[in-house]
């Protein structure tokens, strides 16, 4: 946790432990899927599961204090830039190789848009995307390439 816990206070500490308490129904000591859904910042969030899995870095099905704070921090303005890409980044990185594919993005964008586009229109944005990105060409992008097109003005 190391700069994370540094730049953590301890009323924040105290204030996240109160929350997860409030979550924690079962008083188990980590949070269910079912009990970290009840938070009103991911209800209507259709990416919830994949922060699920990011917060868990201990792949064991549920999310403990640490993992929790950690996550928050990262999630959070509180976290630098380069902690809140990462984030970010690992949403769409969902075999944890490092690297964004074409099918994680399709994967990522059809949770986000449901039904709303056809497969093929959403497949053409995905390698739009991927060739706009992909500066090495390596048909897929990494962090840094991740990072260039997010912090890249919009035009």
């Amino acid at each position: 946790m190391g700069s994370t816990k540094q730049a953590a206070d301890a009323n924040q500490i105290k204030r996240l432990g109160r929350r997860f308490k409030k979550l924690d129904l079962d008083d188990s000591g980590s949070l269910s899927v079912e009990e970290f859904m009840s938070l009103p910042e991911l209800q209507q969030n259709p990416l919830v599961q994949r922060v699920i899995d990011i917060f868990d870095t201990d792949e064991n099905g549920e999310v403990d204090f640490r993992e929790f704070i950690e996550g928050v921090f990262q999630f959070s303005v509180k976290g630098n830039k380069e902690q809140r890409l990462r984030f970010a980044f690992r949403i769409y990185d969902m075999d944890k190789d490092g690297y964004i594919s074409n099918g994680e993005l399709f994967q990522v964008l059809k949770t986000m848009v449901g039904s709303n586009l056809k497969d093929t229109q959403l497949q053409q944005i995905v390698d739009k995307t991927i060739i706009g990105a992909d500066k090495d060409g390596d048909g897929r992008i990494s962090f840094e390439e991740f990072c260039t097109v997010t912090l890249r003005p919009a035009s």
